[in-house]
């Protein structure tokens, strides 16, 4: 199928690579520059790392490797090279400040549309440039940036960030209850070949079987968590796994992440910085795989598989070549929340325009959610174009996550990407869909 973001035409690349460039700019325009350069928890990176890491990235793919130029900064490759450098040390090393890093952020994209000017993008061009496939994979690369540096943001402390958020859609009546939707069983043609700037990890397409199951129509929401909450669903051994029971006790988990007691027997959170109120209509947000299982439990249902959810978000899952959104390949305009302005989910049933052929709704957008999954990879994958984007992860405890979030770009959101973390993460924008046996 056509898909309209991802034509393969210089101009067209260029603006996609310039939308994302103005949202990694404007997600960081609030920031206090004090902590432009530091990290409020060292399982994140300080913003400037991430800016730096972003130009690094398209200076190698789009500059060195196309046009064999030299790189700006040779002298700090290992610095922003994320395997050589991890996390834990990038804020205490030496690293580009804010100037510095937008400075390299720039003169990387102009070398980078030089080169995209004269090179070939044909149908018989070499895999890397065939469709624009390099050019696509760097404004993805940079979107996940830009949504791990809203992961960031948001544990900052009170007064670092105070984003300006935009409206959600108003919903008449709140979701309050599961509502199950039958998804027939059959083949399913999972992954993809390459289509819609599909990545690796989303490759190849193939033949799978799923069995009948039921799924329910939107994502959790707070007032659902709040009841297994009130239920005792923290301190109840019986919902979790073992390995979740270790963690939760270990940890002492007894709420979601940014959740505190509002001192008069009830739960507040702190978003971006600000204290507020929990809205009982809204997606739940910032839980673990191992408490999206065991409210999965208590409710009496379980985590879909990540065959199952594909099976539901696909517009026809049958065929191998399929549309980018569970609604088709119209674009996300009030169909999602996605694309990084609202800084919060929406409220569950906010987005009827954007539902699946299967019937569910908001499967793009909002929230990541959690499947069953082990992260591994699909049968006859191949590294392309370098093993280090997924190939590390596979089977290495990694709990596969589908479907976006609200800090998802359009560029990096449709019904076969891949996202992956591990089970106890909790700062990524994710929350969960229950799923029921058929029988």
């Amino acid at each position: 199928m056509h898909d309209a973001r991802m034509t393969a035409a210089p101009d067209a690349i260029a603006e996609r690579l310039d939308t994302v460039r103005q949202r990694t700019l404007a997600i960081l325009e609030p920031l206090d520059p004090e902590w432009i350069t530091r990290s409020p928890d060292p399982i994140m990176s300080p913003p400037a790392w991430d800016m730096a890491h972003i130009a690094a990235y398209e200076e190698l793919w789009l500059v060195t490797r196309l046009d064999q130029s030299a790189p700006l900064h040779p002298d700090l490759a290992a610095t922003y090279d994320a395997f050589e450098t991890p996390r834990a040390v990038r804020g205490d090393i030496r690293i580009l400040d804010a100037d510095e890093s937008r400075e390299y952020m720039r003169r990387t994209r102009e070398r980078a549309l030089d080169v995209l000017a004269g090179a070939d993008i044909s149908d018989d061009a070499p895999d890397l440039t065939r469709g624009g496939f390099v050019w696509d994979m760097v404004a993805q690369h940079e979107a996940q940036h830009d949504e791990t540096l809203l992961q960031t943001l948001q544990l900052m402390p009170a007064g670092a960030y105070s984003p300006c958020a935009g409206a959600l859609p108003a919903v008449d009546a709140p979701v309050a209850n599961p509502d199950p939707v039958v998804i027939d069983g059959g083949p399913l043609m999972m992954g993809s070949d390459g289509a819609h700037g599909a990545l690796d990890c989303e490759r190849p397409c193939h033949p799978t079987e799923v069995a009948s199951f039921l799924l329910d129509r939107h994502p959790v929401t707070i007032g659902r968590h709040l009841e297994f909450m009130a239920d005792g669903g923290y301190a109840d051994p019986r919902h979790w796994s073992e390995a979740g029971w270790a963690w939760r006790c270990e940890a002492d988990i007894t709420a979601p992440l940014h959740w505190q007691p509002d001192g008069e027997g009830g739960w507040q959170r702190t978003q971006f910085g600000c204290t507020e109120a929990l809205d009982p209509a809204e997606i739940l947000c910032h839980v673990s795989f191992f408490e999206a299982e065991a409210h999965a439990r208590w409710a009496g249902g379980r985590l879909p598989t990540e065959p199952e959810w594909e099976m539901a978000a696909r517009l026809a899952p049958e065929s191998p070549v399929d549309a980018w959104a569970p609604w088709g390949d119209a674009v996300h305009d009030g169909r999602a929340n996605v694309g990084q302005c609202s800084f919060r989910p929406s409220h569950a049933g906010a987005y009827p325009a954007g539902a699946s052929a299967s019937g569910c709704e908001q499967l793009l957008g909002d929230v990541w959610e959690w499947t069953s999954t082990p992260f591994d990879c699909y049968p006859g994958f191949r590294a392309f174009p370098y093993r280090e984007y997924a190939e590390p992860f596979f089977g290495g405890g990694y709990q596969v996550l589908r479907g976006g979030s609200w800090a998802t770009q359009p560029v990096a959101a449709r019904a076969t990407f891949r996202n992956w973390d591990l089970p106890e993460r909790r700062q990524i924008f994710a929350g969960l869909r229950l799923a029921w046996d058929a029988s």
